[in-house]
This record gives C-alpha cells, structure tokens and sequence, in this order.
C-alpha cells in the first residue's frame, strides 16, 4: 500500500538522437569549443612545422647573420664560439675586392639581359599556344616545359654538345657554310651570352605555363567587344591583353629576376665561372669563399648582400608593376 515499484523510483533513460542538433547557448547559436583549446589544436598541429622550420630555416639565417660579422673559418667548425667578432669589416672589404665587384657586374649583367629575353619570349610562346595552335597543342606544352625538370647535368650535357667548338651541333651548322664556329665557353665575350641563352632555353617554359593560365583567365566577352569596336590583332594584345596580364606579369618577373640573381649552376656546371671569371656570379663566388677557401664569414657577408639586393629590386619592381587596375 504505500510502495512503489523499482522503475518508478529510477529516472528514465533519455536515447541519444544521432541526427540531434549541437548544444546552443541561449540565443539559439551553436556552441563552439573554447578559444584556448582551438589555439591548443593549432599550436598541436603547427608543432612538426614550427621545428622543421626552426631548425633548418630560422637558426641558419640567424647564425649566418651572426657568421658574417665574424672571422669564422675553417678552424672554427668545431669550436665556433672561438671565432673573434669584426664588426663590418667583412662588409667593408667586400666593396674593395675586385673579384666580388666583378661577379656583381655579372650578376647584374645576367639580369637586365636574362629576365626581358625569358618573359618576353615566355608571353611569345604563351599567346601562341593558346591562340594560334590548335593542333598538338598539349605536345608543344609538355615540349616547352620540359627542360624545367630536367636536371642541370643533362642540361649542361646537351649545351655542351651545342656549343663544342669542334664537334657541336653549332660547328656543323658553320662549318656547312665554310665558317669555323667560335669557343662559345672559352670567349670572354660570348661565355656570358651563352650562360643567358641557356637560361632562357630552361627558364621560358615556367614562365609560359604562368602567361597560359592567365591568358585563359580573361574573359573571352572582352575580347569580343574590342573586335567588334574593330580592335585589330595587336591593339587587342597591347589594350586587352597585357592590361589584364599585369598581375601574372609581375610575379613572373619577380620569380624570374629572383631566381637568376640567385643563379649558381649553370656557370657552375658549365664553365666553373671562367674564363677569366667572365661568368662569375655572386652565388658562385660565395660558394667557392665558404666551401673551398673556407672563408665562411665572408662569405656569408656576401650571402647578405645579395639578400638585400634581391629585396630591394623586388620591392621595385612590385612599386613599378603593381596592379593599379583596381
């Protein structure tokens, strides 16, 4: 009389609705994990990045910053807190010494000549390709494109074999009209332009897939009213065209003018910065002070020299070629 069973005295169980909707606050809106454990999960998975980037980007950027007040050579690999701080006098003799001038000029000499020829040629290649060619269109790509994932070594084997003052393709071709072909890579004269045109043949292909991708980016409804306003073929290149390029033709140039400052391996591979340093390049120069005469101080002075050179161009040229179409 007064008793109640077991299942009544006990709460009943709630199922759990799998499609039921996320806790909400009391405004009606979902609510979501805490800040610090959102920051938790970040941190967790930047981790391996952090270190990698840590370990093999940041500390040897800041310890060649370091080196390059200091006299550390060979004798200070093992015991690198022996080495005795300088000041700028690294930075001081490298304004004074003939060879690095020398291979600054080259450097620049390879840019101003290097980068107009490749992006120049590359918007060439580029229009043709996705205007002109209808047939075996994909073969010309792959075709242009190739020599940027080819290796350095074939590349120098087949350059070689072109330019052999004897045996090369080149000779032959003068030797058919009763002419004896030059030393491309034993003339002072013509080692550089032979070092260009080699970066041109390996470089244009990247540069062409970049004009390709934006070529198609325009949209073909401007295209067609500048030829119904009776736009000829070259006021549609130079009014439609290279306007609307303009993003894609500064990050070409930036990419490109980069990359040849930077340029090591072809006159390493190809001619060892000779003759007479004719193709000797800032990089080429700092590897032989730091890996040969083991001058690492130095070398990284010049390491950082370069760096500010490549940064000031490249903030020219985003001031000189930026988008102002906005």
């Amino acid at each position: 009389m007064g008793t109640t069973t077991a299942g009544a005295a006990q709460p009943a169980k709630v199922k759990e609705d799998p499609g039921a909707r996320p806790p909400r606050d009391g405004q009606g809106r979902a609510k979501r994990p805490k800040m610090g454990v959102q920051n938790a999960a970040g941190w967790l998975f930047s981790t391996p990045f952090l270190v990698l980037f840590t370990v093999f980007m940041a500390f040897p950027i800041l310890a060649t910053l370091l080196m390059s007040f200091t006299d550390f050579g060979l004798r200070n690999v093992t015991r690198p807190w022996e080495a005795n701080f300088i000041g700028f006098e690294n930075y001081v003799e490298l304004f004074g010494d003939e060879k690095f001038l020398k291979s600054l000029f080259n450097t620049a000499y390879f840019v101003v000549v290097g980068v107009p020829l490749t992006i120049a040629l590359g918007l060439v290649v580029a229009v043709l390709l996705n205007n002109g060619i209808d047939r075996a269109r994909t073969f010309f790509r792959v075709g242009f494109y190739a020599p940027v994932v080819t290796t350095i070594v074939a590349v120098a084997v087949v350059w070689r074999f072109v330019l052999d003052p004897s045996d090369g393709l080149i000779a032959g071709l003068f030797s058919e009209v009763g002419l004896t072909a030059p030393d491309f890579l034993g003339s002072e004269t013509l080692a550089m332009p032979s070092m260009i045109a080699m970066a041109v043949w390996r470089n244009v292909g990247t540069v062409m897939v970049l004009f390709i991708a934006g070529l198609q980016a325009i949209p073909t409804e401007v295209r067609e009213a500048a030829r119904l306003d009776g736009a000829g073929v070259w006021q549609e290149f130079r009014g439609i065209t290279v306007p609307l390029l303009r993003p894609t033709l500064l990050y070409a140039t930036v990419i490109t003018t980069i990359g040849y400052l930077n340029v090591f391996e072809e006159p390493f591979v190809m001619t060892q910065g000779g003759p007479s340093d004719s193709t000797l390049t800032v990089s080429l120069n700092m590897y032989r002070e730091g890996f040969n005469f083991f001058h690492m101080g130095y070398a990284s002075a010049m390491a950082y020299v370069l760096f500010v050179v490549i940064m000031g161009i490249t903030v020219l040229q985003l001031r000189l070629l930026k988008d102002n179409t906005k």
